[in-house]
């Protein structure tokens, strides 16, 4: 059995991870409201713009003949890889590194053989994760988490973009978790280049009649590359909304395990010093009637 001070010095212990685990619980609520925010804003302004880039494109020749358009035999491929900088959130990042496996060997199994399948990073935990694992991994963009705004991640979707349309790569996937409630992310594994076009779903018409000033081919020739870069910052804002509802979840779990185990160990300590005070106490009455005897 423990000695009372092991005991005691567990308790501290587990009682000051307690208190960490509250306050990290506490930063993560606050962090993710704006989070939140950002993406319930963000959701409406990205779907309405590629609705609106689907209609207009759809007999449009410069959407026809967009670079970002053509498809090509897939012998290079970059996975747009979107996980966090730090720990401390369940499965958050786990997850994210096995879907981008499992779209390997599913899709990609081939390339993967050749060493054709590159991954960007965007957060620390997938670079170092996919470096493990043997892929050639593109940090540029490592630590846009640390100055999250669009034209941090602009810069990202150029980069992909310039690749791909240089013939660098032959598709680019992004995969992600996209942010439910705070319970609820769910892995997104989709593909950002080249366009495919989405069919509207049922009973929905895209009938839409638009006025084109200057022109329609130079407005596509425009939307398209905005709307590339729209859809790359949704998924990051969606990564960094998920990134604090995981935390606050695995931070309040770890808070009540915790509590749990701090139940256990004050009834250990309990037992210890009640056993250590009977053995005292026997100790004494064995004394007293040795020396009665005498």
């Amino acid at each position: 059995m423990a000695s009372l001070k092991e005991v005691r010095s567990r308790i501290t212990s587990v009682n000051s991870t307690q208190q960490i685990t509250k306050a990290m619980k506490m930063v993560a609520a606050a962090k993710l409201r704006r989070a939140q925010d950002a993406i319930t804003q963000m959701r409406p302004f990205a779907q309405k713009l590629s609705e609106m880039l689907g209609t207009v494109s759809a007999g449009a020749e410069a959407a026809a003949d967009s670079p970002y358009k053509q498809a090509r035999p897939v012998q290079n491929v970059l996975l747009i890889l979107v996980t966090s900088d730090r720990g401390l959130c369940g499965a958050f990042n786990t997850n994210v590194v096995k879907a981008a496996m499992v779209r390997i060997s599913e899709k990609y199994a081939e390339q993967a053989r050749r060493g054709t399948v590159q991954v960007m990073a965007i957060g620390k935990k997938g670079a170092e994760a996919m470096q493990r694992r043997g892929f050639k991994v593109n940090t540029n963009h490592v630590n846009a988490f640390s100055s999250l705004s669009f034209s941090t991640v602009r810069e990202a979707a150029e980069e992909a973009m310039e690749q791909f349309v240089n013939g660098e790569f032959d598709v680019v996937d992004v995969i992600y978790n996209e942010f439910r409630n705070v319970a609820t992310q769910i892995i997104r594994a989709e593909q950002m280049l080249p366009i495919v076009a989405t069919p509207a779903p049922a009973g929905v018409t895209t009938s839409v009649n638009y006025s084109f000033e200057p022109s329609e081919d130079e407005i596509i020739t425009e939307l398209i590359p905005k709307t590339l870069k729209i859809q790359l910052y949704k998924a990051v804002l969606e990564s960094n909304a998920s990134e604090h509802g995981a935390r606050m979840t695995a931070m309040d779990k770890a808070t009540e395990n915790a509590g749990e185990l701090l139940k256990e160990l004050r009834l250990i300590y309990n037992r210890t010093r009640q056993a250590a005070i009977t053995k005292e106490i026997l100790e004494i009455v064995g004394g007293a009637e040795a020396l009665s005897g005498e």
